[in-house]
């Protein structure tokens, strides 16, 4: 068995609560508020700025340089990634110029990000790889899953095509192919903690779609001024 099965097998639980979350549902039948969706939109663009630095960061930590040059053109297409979303919903969503300046980082997606620099900054190559393959992983096996269904709303459709696509699925399974790799020679204690950062990241997948689902604010942001 390969190591990243036995990470998939860990997180049987956390996957399945993720292909039948409200929100992943919501796209593929369609009928999720439009509003929910620009809440995530702007919380992805977010994520995805970090994670692109989390990719230049695994390049760098890298020692056979076939690796870095993989996670440095991954950190280059994230990037695009991100400024094509960017300009593909901002019209569709009408997300202005002013959201983008004001926008602020909702409670959860601040803490998956902080996750990906822990694991970049004190952990190995292999944690690090480990800590960002859930983001890869779920949102291919969701493309995969639901890759036949046929939302009216324009903009779900192109969401699920984008993931199941023939690009996306082979950027996943270098990302997997590249984990096994690395941990062919890892100790029993080092699987244990890259196991560690992948469970705890895919929590965060999760997590993602509650907080988007929910439109997760701050406390504070909840919580009435009281005046003396």
């Amino acid at each position: 068995m390969h190591f990243t099965e036995e990470l998939r097998q860990a997180t049987e639980h956390s996957w399945e609560l993720s292909l039948k979350h409200p929100f992943v549902l919501g796209i593929v039948q369609g009928d999720l508020p439009l509003e929910k969706f620009k809440y995530y939109i702007l919380q992805d663009i977010y994520y995805l700025k970090h994670y692109g630095k989390v990719h230049a960061l695994a390049a760098a930590q890298a020692d056979d340089f076939s690796h870095t040059a993989l996670l440095a053109k991954k950190a280059q297409l994230t990037a695009q990634a991100e400024l094509t979303v960017h300009e593909e919903h901002a019209k569709i969503l009408n997300i202005t110029e002013d959201e983008m300046e004001n926008f602020r980082p909702a409670p959860t997606a601040y803490a998956y990000t902080s996750h990906l620099y822990r694991a970049t900054l004190s952990g190995s190559f292999a944690q690090t790889i480990a800590a960002m393959l859930p983001c890869y992983w779920l949102y291919a096996d969701i493309g995969k899953t639901y890759e036949h269904a046929t939302p009216k709303e324009p903009i779900y459709q192109k969401w699920i095509e984008t993931y199941a696509s023939e690009w996306f699925q082979s950027s996943t399974q270098e990302q997997i192919d590249l984990l096994n790799h690395i941990v062919a020679t890892a100790s029993v204690a080092e699987k244990e903690k890259i196991k560690e950062q992948f469970v705890i990241a895919k929590e965060y997948e999760l997590a993602f779609w509650e907080m988007a689902y929910q439109e997760e604010k701050w406390l504070s942001e909840q919580t009435p001024v009281v005046q003396p």
